[in-house]
């Protein structure tokens, strides 16, 4: 047997989102979340990705355990198709398993998942991996790092986190048990990088609340917030002010309808009825008397605010006079998508407000100085960072530098990197291959980056298809042509007349060959339109 431990990331090194690490010790393994990434701007159509875990399909069987740091979508989003493959326990957090329950139950997988509740500070024996929950601080109620001793030493991983004294669910995080693990001896610590590049602290949940106060005394018409469906202690925050000043509040989308019932049940949310009414009774009441939240802060265009922005929601749509919150952070590659729906809502009538230019929205991931003071806490032998951009993984690195662990025990890796750990070494393995996996409408995997590129040759060029019909070096009739994305059709005439011209010369000029017409007249169609137009279109040509 190897008596190393592998550490495997599938997911969140080198990119934002997607996060998912394998922990692998002889023929047992254990997985650390399993979420889902935005697409970026040039992945057309594609809805979701999730990571590339085909490493784990032959080894299936030795997975003995999924652990779930929190329930942001980044972190238990691609959960119902990996258990789809893999059967094993999911353990998680009380709140952290109520959304994954929601996630199960749509994919029709709830009684397939054995879905087991833990508790910070619980000890839990998973085959020859001793786990130890530890509560910190994010922007969701109930998150947890994980504290594993393995048969060469105790790592800790931190999940996402911030060093927050005054957190919006009151619960601080648990310095001592990070305290006590450093007595013990870490031998590897795999902590979140997000805002490795910020200087500084975070600021705490409270800022927001303080924001939020402000709006809802300030603001004259509807207050539409909008925020992950998960983001459990927004929805409190926004509740207690709508409760305060006198308004009534509404839930759209139904992801956050589905959160806010599951949370409302297990008591991490404390919403009277009477407060909440139905989207459909807004008319009921004036303008000042009402708020609602929403989803929709990544730009989506079949979120609510994309529909809003677009006059597209069927019992809702913005009005002069409404105030606006974005209370999110726009994820690296979406900002284009977010600034161009909130200008369209400014466009409406509406005031907005966003993390820019109001404390509408803070972060939920430790600033330099905190994790700095992670690192000294803890005081591991090996640094390994986690969940960021590779510039995000650079900077915390230097930052390990600068506290004096050796630039030997940092392992600045990505996606699909195996590393190997001993009492005494770090050994980084040769990059696996792998990708991204989308997921288009009901495919998963199905759409590759080939057909990416077509859609987006599509989208900058249009396409351009003739059919033919010839016969002995001649063309029978006119071929059928169908264009899009060109040139406007009243200009096309011209156009129109030197592709049937190109494709009469090469019928022509390969009469007394048998070869198959439709690659070279498409390659002459091809020269042609650039040279007329600049665009490569997408040419098929199907001759009969």
């Amino acid at each position: 047997m190897n008596n190393k431990l592998r550490i495997i990331p599938l997911g969140g090194l080198g990119e934002i989102g997607k996060n998912m690490t394998v922990i692998e010790y002889g023929d047992e393994i254990l997985i650390i979340d399993a979420g889902v990434m935005f697409p970026e701007n040039d992945m057309l159509g594609i809805d979701l990705i999730i990571p590339d875990y085909n490493y784990l399909m032959d080894k299936r069987d030795n997975v003995r355990a999924v652990l779930v740091t929190h329930g942001h979508e980044d972190h238990i989003g691609a959960l119902p198709h990996l258990m789809r493959d893999i059967d094993a326990p999911i353990y998680a957090t009380p709140l952290t398993a109520g959304l994954i329950e929601v996630k199960l139950r749509r994919a029709k997988l709830e009684n397939d998942v054995d879905l087991i509740t833990m508790q910070a500070d619980d000890v839990l024996q998973i085959g020859s991996f001793k786990v130890e929950p530890f509560h910190v601080a994010h922007s969701i109620p109930d998150c947890v790092g994980f504290g594993i001793t393995t048969p060469v030493g105790l790592i800790v991983h931190t999940g996402d986190y911030k060093f927050d004294h005054t957190p919006a669910d009151g619960w601080p995080p648990d310095f001592a048990k990070l305290a006590e693990f450093s007595e013990r001896g870490v031998l590897a610590l795999l902590a979140d990088s997000t805002n490795a590049d910020r200087p500084g602290w975070t600021k705490s949940e409270t800022v927001v609340g303080e924001a939020f106060d402000k709006v809802f005394r300030e603001a004259e018409g509807r207050i539409i917030v909008a925020t992950f469906a998960s983001l459990i202690s927004r929805i409190q925050q926004v509740a207690d002010m709508a409760l305060k000043y006198g308004r009534k509040l509404a839930i759209t989308g139904r992801s956050m309808r589905d959160n806010t019932k599951m949370a409302r049940k297990l008591g991490y949310l404390d919403i009277p009825d009477d407060l909440l009414i139905d989207i459909g009774q807004l008319n009921s009441y004036a303008a000042h008397e009402v708020a609602i939240m929403a989803t929709g802060t990544q730009g989506e265009p079949s979120a609510v605010m994309g529909r809003l922005a677009t006059g597209r929601h069927r019992s809702l749509s913005i009005q002069e006079g409404d105030t606006v919150v974005f209370s999110a952070h726009a994820i690296p590659g979406n900002e284009e998508m977010v600034f161009r729906i909130i200008n369209r809502i400014f466009q409406r009538g509406a005031n907005v407000l966003y993390e820019r230019i109001a404390n509408v929205h803070v972060s939920g991931h430790a600033s330099q100085e905190e994790m700095k003071l992670l690192i000294n806490l803890v005081r591991p032998t090996f640094l390994i960072p986690i969940h960021g951009e590779l510039r995000h993984l650079k900077q915390h690195a230097c930052l390990g530098e600068s506290l004096g662990i050796p630039a030997g025990n940092i392992a600045v890796v990505e996606n699909g990197t195996p590393l190997e750990l001993d009492e005494d070494s770090l050994t980084i393995g040769e990059r696996m291959p792998g990708g991204y996996v989308f997921i288009d409408g009901a495919g998963v995997g199905e759409v590759g980056w080939s057909v990416v590129r077509d859609r987006d040759q599509l989208a900058q060029n249009g396409f351009f298809i003739a059919m033919v019909n010839a016969h002995n070096g001649n063309v029978i009739g006119q071929p059928d042509i169908v264009s899009r994305g060109i040139i406007n059709m009243g200009e096309a005439e011209d156009l129109l007349e030197g592709a049937k011209d190109t494709i009469a010369r090469v019928v022509r000029t390969y009469a007394d060959s048998n070869k198959p017409l439709e690659k070279p007249i498409a390659e002459a169609l091809n020269r042609y339109l650039y040279a007329e137009t600049g665009k490569r279109p997408f040419v098929q040509v199907i001759v009969k």
